[in-house]
């Protein structure tokens, strides 16, 4: 195994017209994926929990992601050349846990090496550790290992904050900036982040599929903004008079808290913050993606944080 840095190339340099398969091609970075592959004369196939997501007439197969049947999982699997796996979750709820998401990788993998899947191209998160308090890069840690030791090839990816399209954490600082007279900020906010576009990330998924090598790449954009600065930043762009304010650490996940319930939704959960305020979103590394998080949010602004996006109804409730 190596790990790598590596600048991104647009496009797949394959001009086959071979079978890929995208875990949650209905979602938010699985989209942008199947979306590159599409406009690379790519067949694409999808494994989801949300088949009826689908639309009329869509290009993409739909099969659904049943972790309780491999031999169904082997079988969709089955003439794949790459697949591209961002299945995941971002927090436990009901009965979805990360334990569980940590089998049904491993679950995924195994049927992937049983129906002989050329290359596996894996979304993970910025410094995963298998020693980690964090249950999320705990998880992710994990899942690598799980990966390497199935002997298909493979590469990594690891993003720290996706931006662009409909994500939810950028749309939704920039919410409650256009709606809260105060925006709290736990500590100092002079933690770093490394944030990444999701169609540079697509980009570079398609990209290191076409490699033979087993590779461990940062997933990361050239800006190495401090979190408050990306606060002001996104304040600027959309007009906000709120005033941004530093918050004892420790006062920010109760506060979050309130406005989960307030929102029926999950803001942001203290693990995250903790992880973020510990500098797990952030790399020292060169950048691997052209897109800076700050001339997209200025470009945006008019629109940004106009709607509330809701994380809990987009992965959770069906409408």
């Amino acid at each position: 195994m190596t790990t790598t840095n590596t600048k991104t190339i647009p496009g797949d340099a394959r001009t086959d017209t071979g079978l890929d398969v995208v875990t949650g091609a209905f979602s938010y970075s699985g989209r942008a994926i199947a979306r590159r592959l599409l406009a690379g004369d790519r067949r694409v196939r999808t494994l989801t929990g949300h088949p009826q997501r689908a639309e009329a007439g869509a290009a993409i197969e739909v099969r659904p992601l049943c972790f309780s049947d491999m031999p169904a999982l082997a079988r969709d699997l089955e003439g794949v050349t790459t697949l591209y796996n961002t299945y995941w979750v971002r927090f436990a709820h009901g009965d979805t846990t990360h334990a569980q998401a940590i089998e049904n990788s491993r679950t995924l993998f195994h049927a992937a090496r049983q129906a002989g899947v050329q290359r596996i191209v894996h979304v993970s998160i910025t410094n995963p550790t298998i020693e980690s308090p964090y249950p999320y890069f705990r998880g992710k840690a994990l899942v690598e290992r799980a990966l390497a030791e199935t002997g298909v090839p493979y590469a990594i990816l690891r993003p720290a904050i996706l931006f662009g399209d409909d994500g939810v954490l950028i749309n939704n600082i920039a919410w409650l900036l256009r709606r809260l007279p105060v925006f709290g900020v736990g500590g100092r906010g002079d933690y770093r982040i490394r944030p990444i576009h999701v169609d540079d990330l697509a980009s570079l998924c398609l990209d290191v599929a076409a490699r033979p090598d087993d590779m461990i790449i940062d997933a990361v954009g050239p800006d190495r903004l401090t979190f408050i600065e990306l606060v002001h930043a996104i304040r600027a762009a959309v007009g906000s008079r709120a005033r941004v304010v530093q918050l004892p650490g420790w006062l920010l996940p109760p506060i979050s808290a309130i406005l989960n319930r307030a929102l029926h939704d999950v803001l942001l959960t203290s693990d995250e913050y903790h992880a973020m305020a510990a500098g797990l979103a952030d790399t020292e590394g060169p950048s691997t993606a052209p897109t800076a998080i700050t001339d997209w949010v200025a470009e945006h602004g008019p629109t940004l944080g106009k709607h509330y996006a809701n994380e809990l109804e987009r992965h959770f409730r069906e409408p």
